[in-house]
């Protein structure tokens, strides 16, 4: 129990997706004005990521291993994650159209938001069962959800904030990220950082 506890804290915390390895940077910066937008985003790239990594895991384990089809795993993976995304926006648009037009382009782009690939690729090179690469997706989605809430709640503060003027909009994002990154780059010590 205690090694998929770190699992989860070393996807989430430890090795966080945006501030530690810098994957998913575009989301990161464009959907972050609002927290409800950023929540959004948060939750869907997080369902995203767990579908994706069993789905993956198991095309790669259950059809290519067998037939000796390894290189063709790149392939596959971005099918299962298109289709996943596409199945994902065709729900999000009938459940809620608020949320639906709040993410806007950035909901199809989760396609090409290299974290899902990247972890996707990152699952079979620790060569994880389905349950350490599940434990591992869910707590890289809560660390990318995690990440995009606190930031999106730094920049509605900082708009209602005296920033010098050569500060605004996008030089302060910016300076927050990196200072955000540096916090969370703090944790580096720990046991779960391992992975």
């Amino acid at each position: 129990m205690s090694h998929y506890l770190l699992l989860f804290f070393g996807a989430a915390i430890v090795n966080n997706f945006v501030l530690v390895r810098f994957l998913g940077l575009c989301p990161f910066i464009g959907v972050s004005n609002q927290i409800t937008a950023a929540f959004g985003m948060g939750m869907a790239t997080t369902l995203v990521l767990l579908i994706s990594a069993a789905c993956c895991y198991g095309v790669n384990t259950y059809l290519l291993l067998p037939y000796g089809l390894q290189s063709m795993d790149l392939i596959f993976d971005i099918l299962v994650i298109a289709l996943t995304v596409q199945l994902f926006e065709i729900l999000i648009r009938v459940v809620s159209q608020n949320l639906y037009n709040a993410l806007g382009i950035y909901l199809p782009l989760i396609t090409t938001n290299c974290i899902v690939l990247g972890l996707v690729l990152l699952n079979g090179v620790l060569e994880f069962n389905l349950t350490e690469a599940l434990v591992f997706s869910g707590g890289a989605g809560t660390g990318f959800c995690l990440v995009l809430v606190l930031f999106a709640a730094i920049r509605e503060r900082l708009n209602m904030s005296d920033v010098p003027e050569p500060f605004k909009n996008t030089a302060i994002a910016l300076i927050t990220a990196g200072l955000m990154s540096m916090a969370f780059m703090g944790f580096a010590g720990f046991s779960g950082s391992a992975v």
